[in-house]
């Protein structure tokens, strides 16, 4: 049906109609004027409806260009953590992570900017956030000292630990379920990266934060005395929740040799622990964010009626003329477009729009690989140049303004585009040196 819709000369009527609906819908995406999810589920009908009157695109194309491999991932993991968070765990990991920092503001952001990557590579960094921004604001009360430079280092390195694994970052989850790639294709090309960006940043933070971060003895002695083994609610909940996720990260280091999808461990562990725990079913389920898997499925749609129509593979052909065929070329623009867009818009929106775009470069070169990583790096990471850049920049920024405090734009630009910067030469280095 490509080529006869579409070629690289000539776009038709059909492939028009496609690609105006989906650009009015990204375009109001992208204003905010109307939430997210609202228009790109009328975005999809939009394309359902055109499509079936212009004869390219019908409601059963339009399921069959949901990936359920991404849905299915992520109402899985939501269903693990949000069990996992009714035990404590993670109140009691911030509270002692605070006690061992000694009180020290400087310090406990550093732990909780470490803790932050850690979650947000295991768990994925929205849910990380989610649950560290609350505990950030009861610390930062305790020590009279402004939250605003630990919740922004939190944000920039949710994004940057999430990008490590396969269930890190919503866009790892699209690429890796495009691609094929599992957990532990992340995790042993894109950690290593991660780690060097990591340790380089601390020192960064420490210059750009380090003299706003000063508080009397007094309040640190507050944070010594708090108990940590309180927050454990329910002991046999927090084991149970434990065995669970052990489980299934290690599903996830042995997807290949199981030859299981990562929605099916996912959900498996989701319905396991909900097994384990029948008595939260109603709260789980209502603290499932359905808004975000909703809006994953309208853009599924739209991007599925994109390629049906063939306007993805033409846009493919056109990009690899600007690059000559070039494989380090197309890997390098990628990343840096990425990067650029990501910061400007939702990278969640953007990775949906390039799959079926990279998918397209399949003929020139067979290995897709140091694309795919390109692309990877360039979303999660740019995600950090603005406070729109990514969903969990705007969580924490709703947090904290529920809370009284103000992360102003131009404030987080002023740090999160240095890191951006940073982060992004760094890892070209790095997919230059190991893949091209």
């Amino acid at each position: 049906m490509t080529e006869q819709i579409i070629t690289s000369n000539i776009i038709t009527g059909s492939s028009l109609v496609a690609l105006l609906v989906f650009l009015g819908t990204y375009s109001i995406i992208i204003s905010e004027r109307i939430h997210r999810t609202i228009i790109a589920l009328f975005g999809a009908a939009t394309m359902i409806i055109v499509g079936m009157l212009f004869n390219f695109y019908d409601q059963h194309s339009a399921i069959e260009s949901i990936d359920f491999n991404t849905i299915g991932l992520l109402i899985g993991m939501m269903i693990i953590v949000t069990i996992t968070k009714n035990s404590g765990l993670f109140q009691y990991i911030a509270i002692k992570a605070a006690k061992l920092a000694g009180g020290d503001p400087w310090k406990i952001l550093v732990f909780f900017a470490l803790i932050t990557a850690l979650f947000s590579a295991l768990l994925d960094n929205v849910t990380t956030v989610l649950l560290m921004a609350p505990m950030t604001l009861v610390i930062s009360a305790n020590l009279k000292v402004n939250p605003i430079p630990m919740l922004i280092t939190q944000i920039l390195m949710s994004n940057i630990g999430g990008a490590a694994t396969l269930i890190g970052d919503p866009p790892n989850i699209l690429i890796g379920s495009a691609a094929g790639l599992s957990f532990l294709d992340f995790l042993t090309n894109l950690g290593p990266i991660i780690a060097i960006l990591i340790i380089v940043l601390l020192p960064f933070f420490k210059w750009y934060y380090g003299h706003e971060l000063k508080t009397k003895q007094e309040h640190m002695k507050k944070i010594m005395q708090l108990k940590e083994k309180d927050s454990i609610k329910d002991t046999l909940l927090l084991k149970k929740s434990l065995f669970v996720l052990t489980l299934v990260i290690t599903g996830f280091l042995m997807h290949g040799v199981l030859g299981l999808e990562g929605a099916t461990i996912a959900i498996f562990g989701g319905a396991l622990l909900l097994l384990l725990d029948d008595k939260h079913l109603e709260q789980v389920l209502h603290e499932i964010e359905w808004t975000t898997i909703f809006f994953f499925v309208g853009l599924f749609i739209l991007v599925g009626g994109l390629e049906h129509v063939g306007v993805m593979s033409w846009a493919a052909e056109k990009f690899l003329t600007l690059t000559q065929g070039s494989l380090p070329a197309t890997s390098m623009i990628i990343l840096g477009a990425s990067a650029v867009f990501s910061s400007l818009i939702d990278n969640i929106p953007f990775v949906a729009t390039m799959i079926p775009l990279v998918e397209g470069m399949r003929s020139t070169f067979p290995d897709l690989n140091p694309i795919w990583w390109s692309l990877a790096l360039g979303a999660d990471l740019g995600g950090n140049g603005t406070l729109i850049g990514a969903s969990a920049n705007l969580i924490v920024a709703d947090i904290a303004c529920k809370s009284g405090y103000n992360i102003k734009f131009k404030d987080f630009l002023k740090i999160g585009i240095p890191v951006m910067l940073i982060t992004i030469t760094i890892s070209a280095i790095y997919i230059w040196m190991r893949y091209l």
